[in-house]
């Protein structure tokens, strides 16, 4: 690829798609340039439309059409408004939504604080959130935030910011994977799974 500056620009951005390696992203940018009426075409296509047609909510944060804004989720009677879950990115909301466990409204942060990478409170979704707890009134304010460090400071800034809302603010259980066993655990999830633990 080198000497061929038009690939190598293809194949970096394709390398900043999360999940995409360099190695993948010249494979993935060979397969572009090789079938240009194609599959070039077709990815070109999907991306303008895209492009012209998704934005996010304009209330949670979610993914969403221009023409459904706000989104499907937070427009419908049957959630309970009661409850907002606060996450770090959109697909969060999908995975989410996927295990069925959850009926409330949703919140993107978009990220979690990060002071290496210079992300603090006022690059997040954390002012929205506070006008959404005054406006709709929720009455328990759950955190499905990463268990790293980062997420974890991020949800200690947020439960220590929102005492002054008044509101009961939780985090989702830690413990151990369905179908795994102790021998299987690390030390941290072992710890968290003994600290949360509940009557059988």
């Amino acid at each position: 690829m080198r000497g061929l500056a038009p690939l190598e620009a293809l194949a970096a951005s394709l390398a900043k798609l999360p999940g995409v390696g360099r190695r993948s992203a010249e494979r993935m940018a060979m397969a572009l340039v090789r079938d240009p009426e194609g599959l070039s075409a077709e990815l070109l296509r999907a991306l303008t439309e895209a492009r012209a047609t998704v934005c996010g909510c304009a209330r949670c944060g979610s993914v969403t059409t221009r023409e459904r804004n706000p989104c499907v989720l937070c427009a419908s009677p049957q959630r309970d408004g009661t409850l907002v879950c606060v996450v770090e990115d959109p697909a969060d909301i999908l995975v989410i939504e996927k295990s069925g466990a959850f009926h409330g409204r949703y919140h993107a942060l978009m990220g979690r604080l990060s002071p290496a990478k210079g992300v603090g409170p006022e690059k997040l979704r954390v002012q929205a959130l506070i006008e959404r707890i005054k406006q709709e009134g929720f009455r328990e304010v759950i955190l499905a935030l990463s268990t790293d460090v980062e997420g974890d400071a991020t949800s200690s800034y947020l439960a220590e910011l929102l005492k002054a809302q008044q509101i009961p603010v939780n985090r989702l259980a830690f413990g151990l994977p369905a179908g795994s066993g102790i021998a299987y655990a690390d030390s941290v999830t072992l710890s968290r799974a003994i600290q949360g633990r509940h009557p059988a």
